[in-house]
C-alpha cells in the first residue's frame, strides 16, 4: 500500500509540474524554452485520452525530437496550440473507433506522430501527424475561419484551429499549414523563427 502511494504521489507531481508547464501563467512575455518540454507537457495533461479504454487500445505517441536550440516564444500561447492539435486528433480518432472493432485498431494501431528538426540556423518545424479520417479539400480550405467546425453540436466551438493560426501567424510570426488525406490522415506543420522581433 505505501508503495502504491508513492506511485500516486509521483503521478500527482508530474502533472502537476506538466501544468506549470504548459500554462506558464508567469510568463506573458518571449522567453527561450525548449519546445520538446511544452510538448511533452502537454500530451502528459492528455494522458487520459490516450490511455487505452473498453473501445480501443491505447493511442500510440511517436516522437521524432530533431535537436532544436532553444526557441524565443510565448511558451503557453504555443502550448495552447499544441493542446489544440492533439485534440482535433484525439477528437478525429473517436470517429474511427465508432466505425471499427477493437481487434481492428490493435492491428492497426491509432499513432500521433511528433517530428521536430531545425530548418536552418534561423527557423524550426514541428510537425504534428496522425492516422485518422483524414479532412476533405473542402474542409481544408476552411480549417482556419473562426466558428468553422465539422464536429457535432456541442463537441467543439471552431474556435481552436482559427486561434491556433493566430498565434502562429501572428505572435510568432511564422506559418502553419494542414497536409491531409481523406482516409489517410492529416498532418499539421508549424513553422515558426528561433528567434522573435520585439513587438511595439
Amino acid at each position: 500500500m505505501l508503495n502504491s502511494m508513492r506511485v500516486g504521489t509521483e503521478r500527482i507531481r508530474q502533472i502537476v509540474l506538466s501544468l506549470r508547464v504548459f500554462s506558464r501563467v508567469d510568463e506573458a512575455s518571449v522567453k527561450s524554452v525548449d519546445i520538446h518540454e511544452g510538448i511533452d507537457s502537454t500530451l502528459m495533461i492528455l494522458g487520459n485520452r490516450l490511455k487505452a479504454n473498453s473501445e480501443r487500445p491505447a493511442i500510440q505517441i511517436i516522437r521524432n525530437y530533431g535537436d532544436l536550440p532553444l526557441v524565443e516564444c510565448y511558451a503557453g500561447q504555443l502550448n495552447q496550440v499544441f493542446m489544440n492539435l492533439f485534440v482535433n486528433a484525439l477528437d478525429a480518432f473517436e470517429d474511427v473507433t465508432s466505425k471499427h472493432s477493437y481487434q481492428y485498431l490493435k492491428s492497426n494501431p491509432q499513432t500521433i506522430e511528433i517530428q521536430t528538426r531545425a530548418l536552418d540556423n534561423n527557423w524550426i518545424s514541428i510537425a504534428i501527424r496522425d492516422n485518422g479520417l483524414g479532412i476533405s479539400e473542402a474542409n481544408q480550405a476552411k480549417l482556419f475561419d473562426a466558428f468553422f467546425t465539422t464536429k457535432a453540436v456541442g463537441k467543439g466551438t471552431g474556435l481552436g484551429l482559427s486561434i491556433s493560426h493566430q498565434i502562429v501567424t501572428e505572435k510568432h510570426n511564422g506559418n502553419l499549414n494542414c497536409i491531409s488525406t481523406l482516409g489517410e490522415g492529416t498532418t499539421f506543420m508549424i513553422e515558426i523563427p528561433c528567434r522573435q522581433a520585439v513587438q511595439t
